[in-house]
């Protein structure tokens, strides 16, 4: 818990418009543009992530906002319609390094997992067309749906205290009471996917 309580909340308190747009560009840490194009401006100076997996004990746990919008794909997508389901939230953008790194880790786990109750749910940002993200999917065949938040407005709903996202790629794992339980600021190995969900999947 003490992690959480220091969790900084930088993107609480923001206006849904042009002000949030502009403190998650300022605030939110994260990778470098790498050698594949960017369609979010190239040098960002975004610095690393801590590499910190933080986790929350059941009784201490605090409910994620909500999440719903449009997907990469045109559809509409709501992260409340899971509830019952443990639900793992990867923050990643097409640009992004380390996302292309731990795409296919989080591609083999959310199939294994599927059947046990695990949804994986992307939120992709800072891809200012979908084009960029949709041929991200594709070429790691990404099987599991993902919001599109190009300025960050959905990011920007996690609440003041809580393990909130502070780097790219960020991924949030909720249990099935749609509450946050993991926060992993890097990018994932299968390994450590696994052994983040497996005392969720045995919690009744």
């Amino acid at each position: 818990m003490s992690t959480a309580a220091r969790a900084v909340s930088r993107f609480t308190g923001a206006s849904a418009g042009a002000a949030g747009a502009v403190a998650f560009a300022l605030a939110l840490t994260g990778c470098t543009a790498g050698s594949e194009s960017s369609s979010s401006g190239s040098n960002t100076n975004f610095v690393s992530g801590t590499g910190e997996i933080s986790t929350v004990k059941a009784g201490h746990r605090t409910a994620a906002p909500e999440l719903s919008g449009e997907t990469v794909d045109g559809g509409k997508l709501s992260v409340a319609d899971y509830k019952g389901k443990i639900v793992v939230l990867n923050i990643w953008g097409s640009w992004c390094s380390p996302c292309r790194a731990e795409a296919k880790n989080l591609v083999t786990v959310a199939d294994d997992t599927k059947a046990k109750g695990v949804q994986f749910v992307g939120i992709n940002t800072r891809d200012l067309q979908t084009a960029q993200a949709k041929a991200f999917e594709k070429k790691y065949a990404v099987s599991y749906p993902s919001l599109y938040d190009p300025t960050g407005k959905l990011i920007l709903r996690f609440p003041k205290g809580s393990l909130n996202p502070q780097a790219i790629p960020t991924t949030i794992v909720l249990d099935r009471q749609g509450r946050i339980a993991v926060r992993a600021l890097k990018a994932l190995t299968e390994d450590e996917l696994r052994k983040i969900l497996d005392p969720l999947i045995a919690e009744k």
